[in-house]
């Protein structure tokens, strides 16, 4: 792959494309996907989102504080996500988890559509198929009913819309930060958004003649600075604004799944896309503006070091590289797509009605996972539900869903690298740490994965025995605690 610094815009009078069916294709499989596919609701985070919309609509504001756990029941709270937590909370009011489910699909289907659409101005047939089907793998592994999918949108619009004013030679339209207000009551993932303004900016700047120069200063930090005002209106001001950049800076972020480092013991897609990247760029020379190389290379960068980032790569590496890909397969200058017909319209949507149609006929019913240990759950009395509990990170969003208060669930921005550093000591299975919980919180009661040290050592605990136990959860018990007299007698 070479280097050019040439920025890639579509000539003013490119010719029309015939309607490229790709776009539609994946769209649709991705939320077929997400709507059939159980992996979209095994995240055990899901169920504090619901339960956070569920909040929010029955007292009509945003919590302020955790009314959630106990450990940090009343302390700060910043519920960023609150508007995708409504939504999620409305979607499962109308139609359960199939709601969810198909909420997160048409989302994950809208921002693929979108990123496919402003592949297809430059490729079509195969290639257009395979760089998307390479883009949709890459969504594939954070397809989950969580924000950062309901958000996806708008990063696709986001960069779609960087990508025309780049193409019209001018800054984006101020309009354009109405989009980014909404994207920072969904998700954190605005602060990408706003960081992706600069690369664009200097590419303007670089490429304007020596007296355009001042304008496009101008232009560019006007919208720039528009867009970092439309992200400070949430509920939260400058404390929202600044909430991404303090998350990062959690040093057991790195412990959560989403955020580790790429794992190539396995094949996955992100070795996939990486080496379809080099196996075309060794065989088909390739230009790109030096600087979407860079922009190309962070992200590349950003997906290695945290898997959550694979998204931001899924949804810009296929804008970025159609530009170059197209003269490299020999193939015409870009051309403007025609809308699509009302026939491909209607059968568009004929296709989404049967497909929620499907999902709805059949609603979800929620199982035992490694997320959700509802058997486990069960077999705990209701008067010992209400009593202090020590509980698996990731068994805390289902316990925020059935109404009981965790020791600690997914919201690591409020617990702190503190509080979990010590939840680390005695999931771990630490003497001193556990004693000390154990006394400090008059923990009645425990529920972790059989896996973890913890439940060996408090099986070896005086005065504590095993209430139920499965493949997914272990529940153990104070045989003094409130609530449960009656399991002394082996009831």
């Amino acid at each position: 792959m070479s280097i050019a610094l040439s920025s890639a815009a579509a000539p003013a009078d490119a010719a029309a494309r015939p309607f490229e069916p790709a776009p539609l294709l994946i769209a649709f499989a991705v939320l077929a996907l997400a709507a059939f596919s159980p992996a979209a609701l095994n995240d055990g985070d899901t169920w504090t989102h619901v339960a956070t919309g569920q909040w929010i609509l029955a007292h009509g504001a945003i919590p302020r504080v955790d009314p959630f756990s106990y450990t940090f029941a009343g302390q700060p709270w910043i519920a960023h996500e609150w508007l995708s937590e409504v939504l999620m909370a409305l979607a499962y009011r109308a139609a359960g988890w199939s709601g969810v489910a198909l909420l997160t699909g048409a989302a994950a289907a809208t921002a693929i559509f979108v990123m496919a659409r402003r592949a297809a101005r430059d490729l079509s047939g195969i290639a257009l198929l395979a760089l998307v089907a390479l883009a949709a793998l890459l969504v594939a592994p954070s397809l989950l009913a969580r924000p950062h999918i309901l958000a996806l949108p708008l990063l696709a619009l986001w960069a779609d819309a960087l990508f025309a004013a780049r193409e019209a030679d001018r800054a984006p339209p101020i309009v354009l930060v109405a989009p980014m207000a909404l994207w920072a009551n969904l998700h954190g993932g605005f602060a990408f958004g706003l960081a992706l303004i600069a690369p664009f900016a200097l590419e303007a700047l670089l490429a304007a003649a020596p007296e355009a120069r001042l304008s496009v200063i101008r232009d560019w930090g006007l919208f720039a600075l528009a867009s970092i005002a439309a992200a400070a209106l949430t509920p939260f001001g400058v404390e929202g604004l600044l909430f991404p950049v303090r998350l990062i800076g959690l040093a057991h972020l790195s412990e959560i799944g989403e955020w580790r480092p790429e794992n190539f013991a396995h094949p996955g897609p992100m070795e996939l896309a990486l080496l379809a990247l080099v196996a075309f760029a060794l065989l088909r020379p390739t230009r790109l503006p030096w600087l979407r190389v860079v922009l190309l290379v962070g992200l590349i960068h950003m997906a290695l070091q945290h898997g959550r980032h694979q998204t931001l790569l899924a949804m810009l590496a296929p804008m970025l590289l159609a530009p170059a890909i197209r003269p490299a397969l020999g193939q015409t200058a870009p051309r403007r797509l025609t809308p699509a017909s009302s026939a491909v319209v209607l059968a568009a949507a004929a296709v989404a009605l049967v497909l929620a149609g499907a999902r709805l006929a059949a609603p979800i019913v929620r199982h035992d996972s490694a997320s959700s240990p509802i058997a486990a759950l069960s077999a705990v009395p209701p008067p010992l539900r209400g009593e202090p509990v020590l509980n698996g990170y990731g068994f805390g969003g289902y316990l925020i869903g059935a109404g009981v208060r965790p020791f600690v669930d997914g919201r690591a921005d409020l617990y702190g690298d503190a509080f979990l550093d010590l939840y680390g000591k005695i999931a771990a299975g630490d003497r001193q740490a556990l004693d000390d919980a154990l006394t400090r919180w008059r923990i009645a009661w425990t529920i972790f994965p059989p896996s973890e040290p913890i439940v060996a050592v408090i099986d070896r605990e005086p005065g504590w025995r095993r209430l139920y136990a499965d493949t997914f959860a272990v529940v153990q018990v104070r045989e003094d605690a409130p609530g449960a007299e009656g399991l002394r007698q082996g009831n």
